[in-house]
């Protein structure tokens, strides 16, 4: 579901399909008239589409940020459906602007696939699920168990790592792509499922019975995920990362969808710089955007709470908590650098 592996072979040979950002990303967007998003092919939660095909979403949603803070209009956004195979390519050749799907950062795919990491939408880690009837309580007692695992993934060399580590023996069951793992493990060819957490809770929903399946409580790896792009156009990063950076602040300022408009005429000039309205700001015209662009991201949008709530947090139903994806004053990670 992520974290595929390419070798330096194979990162060199997609790097020269394209290695760097035109210099003029956002002029490219401007004039097409849409930024074109990479997502997951189908994660509950985080991207797929509804019934109507509409494509919704935690890293929709920032996709549709994005589209926001250009074009003052989130609609303004089309998905590329990218599998663990595929995203990496669809990024560097350029078929999409940025990728937002659940990708984790790493020093090989900062430096030797070309791509640039900054901002962390959910911090996430890997994790184990299993059927209830299995009768274990912690991943210390799966020694012996057969894995679900998707090949080619750090997934899959994180498993390795920590068997090895605890001295417990398993039996991976692997398989190339994500839908061939859910099959396996709903079939009972495996006793076990690992891949990040945010993941596990998505596929147990798919599940004929979900509440039949249980997340251990270890976490066996560090998985910041978060957006792509590529490298070589800094402005263009600036306004992917900063849209992040906008979300955070409107959550710590106070700062909802439902109030945006009456905290333009807030008397804190911290809240007007943000919003646009003071008189000296030139922050939005720095990006390349207009002065209201994080007006626009709130409005169109919401704060990176609402987002959290709306999509994955505890009245949906992946119920998943906050944690560490709390803002910095609430015992999380999620902050903002100054906005001015």
């Amino acid at each position: 579901m992520k974290k595929t592996l390419l070798s330096a072979t194979i990162g060199a040979a997609i790097l020269g399909l394209g290695s760097s950002a035109s210099a003029a990303t956002l002029d490219d967007v401007k004039a097409k008239g849409f930024v074109q998003c990479g997502v997951n092919t189908g994660l509950a939660g985080f991207s797929a589409p509804d019934a109507a095909g509409e494509w919704t979403g935690f890293d929709v949603d920032y996709c549709k940020a994005v589209a926001a803070a250009v074009f003052g209009d989130a609609t303004k956004v089309k998905y590329s459906p990218t599998t663990a195979q595929s995203r990496f390519t669809a990024l560097q050749s350029g078929e999409v602007d940025l990728l937002a799907r659940n990708t984790t950062w790493t020093i090989n795919r900062d430096t030797a696939l070309g791509f640039n990491f900054r901002t962390v939408n959910y911090y996430d880690g890997q994790g184990f699920m299993v059927p209830k009837s299995l009768n274990v309580k912690s991943a210390l007692e799966l020694s012996g168990a057969a894995v679900c695992v998707q090949s080619g993934t750090t997934t899959e060399l994180n498993l390795a790592d920590y068997f090895k580590g605890n001295n417990l023996q398993y039996n991976p069951v692997v398989f190339e792509k994500l839908e061939e793992v859910n099959a396996a493990y709903q079939a009972g060819r495996c006793d076990v499922y690992t891949t990040d957490q945010s993941g596990l809770y998505s596929i147990r929903l798919s599940l004929p019975a979900p509440d039949d399946h249980m997340i251990l409580p270890e976490i066996i790896s560090k998985e910041p995920l978060g957006p792509a792009v590529r490298q070589g156009d800094d402005q263009w990063f600036d306004i992917v990362s900063w849209t992040q950076y906008a979300m955070v602040q409107a959550e710590e300022f106070g700062i909802t969808q439902a109030n945006v408009d009456e905290m333009k005429n807030s008397e804190n000039p911290d809240i007007r710089r943000f919003l646009g309205t003071e008189v000296d700001s030139k922050i939005g015209t720095d990006l390349g955007l207009t002065n209201d662009w994080a007006y626009n991201i709130v409005k169109g949008v919401g704060n990176y709470g609402e987002v959290f709530e709306r999509n994955i947090g505890a009245s949906t139903p992946l119920k998943i908590e906050r944690g560490l994806n709390a803002l910095w004053t609430k015992g999380g990670l999620q902050y903002a650098p100054p906005v001015r």
